[in-house]
Formats: C-alpha cells, structure tokens, sequence
C-alpha cells in the first residue's frame, strides 16, 4: 500500500473513475488527497481532452490544458462498456476497488448490469457515486445540460451580474462553476461514506444531483425569498441583496481595483485602525464625530443611510489618493476584509500566493520536456501535504499496468483487445 503520510489522507484507497467533465473534479479531489484514481476512459479518449485552450495552441487530445488541470494524479485505461469483453475487465478491477465514480446518463450503467446492486453483490465494502445534472429519478433526470442550464436552473446565475445600468440580464461566470459545485457536494458524500464504512463495515450508494448542489449555494437568495417574498437584485462586484447596498469595489490612484467587503469596516476595532490610517494621511475630515462611531458593517446593507453613504464617500477618496497595493497592505494589516482585484497573470506573482500560501505549483512534464506552473493545494495539512505528483495521464498510457501488470493479461491479449474496440 502506498505511504499515507507522504500521500495524503486517502491514500491505499482505489477509485474506478467513469467520469466527464461533470464529475472528474471529484476525481482530482480524491487523487490529491492520495487515493489511486483510475480514470477509465472509452476508446480514444474523454471529450474533455479536445476541450482547450492546448499548449502553443496546437490542438491534440494530450495537450489540453484544461484536461490536464483536472486529471492530475490520476491513471488512465481505456474500455468500452458496450461490449462483453468491457463490462468483464471492468468487473474483474471491482474487488480492488473501494469507489466507483461515474457521472454517466442515468440507466447506462444499471441496463449494462454494471449498476450499484449488482457491484455490490461482488463487493460489499464498494461505495459508489453518480453525480448527474438532476439525479436518478424525478422528471428532469434524462434532460441534456450544460455548466451554464445547470446554473441558471439551480439559481446562482440569477445573482451574477451588474447592476449598472438597470435592466441588465445575468452574467454566466467562467469556470464551470456548477460542475465544480457538483462535484464538491459528491466529494463530501464520499468523505462521510467512507467515515461509514470505516464504522460499520458497509459501503452504500449517494445518488448527487448537480441541480440540487446548486440550489442550496445561492447564499441569501433562497432565504430571503423563503422568509421575506422578496427576490434579490444583482450587484456589480458585491453580493446580491434584497435592496441596493453601497459599493464594496474602490478605484486607486493607479486605476487598478480593490474589493472592500461590506464597503466599509466590519466592526469597531478595525474602523478605529482606520481612522488612525486616515488621520495619518491628514484625510480623517470630520470622521471622530460620535455620529459615525457605530456606523460599520450592518448599516452598510442599506444604501439609502446617510451616514453609511457619507463614509462611503471618504473612503473612496480616501482609497484614490494612494495605489492599490498601499490599500490592500494597509488595510490587510488594519483588519478590514480587502484585497487587491488582479487578473490572472498578476495572481502568479501576488505574494501572498507565491510566499505566504506557496500556492502555486510547479510540475516537469516529461512528454513535452517542459515545466508547467499548476494551480495549487486549496488546503494546508499538516501530517499529510497535498502534493502535486504527476501528469495529467495520456490516452490509456496504463493499459498495460493495470490490464497486464493486475489483471494478468498478456500482450497478445491486449493487442486483440485494442483491435476489436474494446480498449
């Protein structure tokens, strides 16, 4: 078994994974954390490869950036689970296997006897997780979606936006956020499973519904219509809210952004920390008033306060005396909740990514003979580091170790495979 110390917490656990682009996130989650992930992939290999943007812009299913961010740590093999020969390989990996993750149309596997109640039968400890755009039952399980519909459907999309000028339809954020959702609410399921089985013995089946993952993360949309009637508006660069609220976004003196959450100081120290900061830039105008003593955080949800609107105003010109660095420094260390607005290459080399975090990462890729920079560990453990310990697989690049190596087939036997579209 491997180390779990130098692996990470799941390590010695395997995982079959028949996933695309919904759910091989929740694969990468569990290769981070150690588990030998086992991507299968049918012949040819996952759409997701031809998804790009490729390295030097040469499209080919090996040099997808984006498959290569989710499939790392991961071993891939090739199957085709529409034939015998398939489904008996892919039987004959289950004793092996403590998960089985698969985001495939409901039916698929069940009408190919490949479905929870028949695995279990030949492995009672298998915990196994379909994560789908609405589930395995209801009326909208055999609708088609996409990241997009699965948001606008589940509701987070309707928060996303501008509020200037009105009327302004919603804006779909980048990064296939209700897949990623999905995938966390199926990451989670399959962490308390395992706690399950680790009491009792027995795995079981989570049946994880992109739709209903995403309808619980609308933060105050759902509460606030549940409770108050009301629908709340969208926002430029701040929450979404039942009444407009003042900016929470700030212009520097060099143009560039910061994002001050609440608009102004959360609470009485951290105002008192930036009246100081005022005063000593001879900017503090007439703030020591004892009208403005209490005026932080909750009053700042009501844009039609005068007093929240009037300190709102000093901020601003306050925040346009001085770059955009000075601020979010000086206000990070004050206590406010602020941070600098930076586009993705300024991100690579913000300290406190690079230094404090050591987020980012940096992996050899001896196909290419090249050092990639990879996002990091969304994590810090102490006793068993997230690590970031190779490649994104090629097409069936472990075919033989596992066909071969494990299953004990021979290189003949792989070879007829191959021919006959099974692998």
């Amino acid at each position: 078994m491997p180390d779990r110390q130098a692996l990470g917490p799941l390590a010695g656990l395997r995982v079959l994974e028949l996933a695309d682009e919904k759910a091989h996130y929740c694969g990468k989650l569990l290769a981070d954390m150690g588990a030998d992930v086992i991507k299968i992939e049918p012949p040819g290999g996952d759409a997701a490869r031809r998804v790009g943007p490729f390295v030097d812009d040469v499209p080919h299913p090996g040099r997808s950036l984006y498959f290569w961010h989710y499939n790392t740590n991961k071993r891939a093999v090739t199957l085709n689970l529409d034939t015998a020969d398939g489904r008996d390989l892919f039987l004959r990996l289950l004793p092996s296997a403590d998960i089985v993750l698969e985001s495939l149309p409901p039916g698929y596997l069940p009408d190919r006897g490949l479905g929870y109640s028949e695995l279990s039968q030949r492995n009672p400890r298998l915990i196994m997780c379909s994560l789908t755009p609405f589930g395995q039952n209801g009326p909208y399980r055999d609708f088609l979606t996409s990241d997009l519909v699965s948001l606008a459907m589940g509701g987070p999309l309707a928060t996303c936006g501008y509020d200037v000028p009105p009327g302004l339809p919603p804006m779909h954020p980048d990064g296939y956020h209700a897949y990623q959702t999905g995938s966390h609410f199926a990451f989670f399921g399959l962490l308390t499973a395992l706690y399950w089985r680790d009491a009792t013995g027995q795995g079981q089946y989570i049946d994880a519904s992109i739709h209903e993952a995403c309808s619980v993360t609308t933060e105050a949309s759902f509460p606030n219509y549940v409770y108050h009637g009301k629908i709340n508006i969208r926002q430029t660069g701040r929450h979404s809210a039942m009444r407009p609220t003042r900016p929470w976004q700030f212009e520097c003196a060099d143009g560039v952004y910061v994002n001050l959450v609440g608009g102004i100081p959360r609470g009485p120290a951290a105002w008192r920390n930036v009246l100081e900061w005022m005063e000593s830039k001879d900017m503090i105008g007439d703030l020591r008033n004892e009208r403005y003593r209490e005026v932080f955080w909750m009053r700042v949800l009501r844009a039609d306060d005068p007093d929240a609107a009037y300190i709102s105003n000093q901020l601003i010109a306050f925040f346009k005396s001085m770059p955009a660095e000075e601020v979010y420094r000086g206000g990070q260390q004050r206590g406010m909740a602020i941070g600098i607005v930076r586009s993705p290459d300024e991100a690579l080399s913000d300290p406190h990514f690079t230094e404090d975090r050591g987020f980012f990462t940096n992996l050899h890729h001896d196909d290419i003979d090249r050092t990639v920079t990879y996002p990091g560990h969304p994590y810090l453990f102490s006793k068993t580091p997230w690590s970031l310990r190779q490649r994104a697989p090629h097409v069936g690049e472990h075919n033989v170790a596992v066909y071969c190596d494990e299953l004990a087939l021979d290189r003949e036997q792989l070879t007829a495979l191959a021919e006959c579209g099974v692998i």
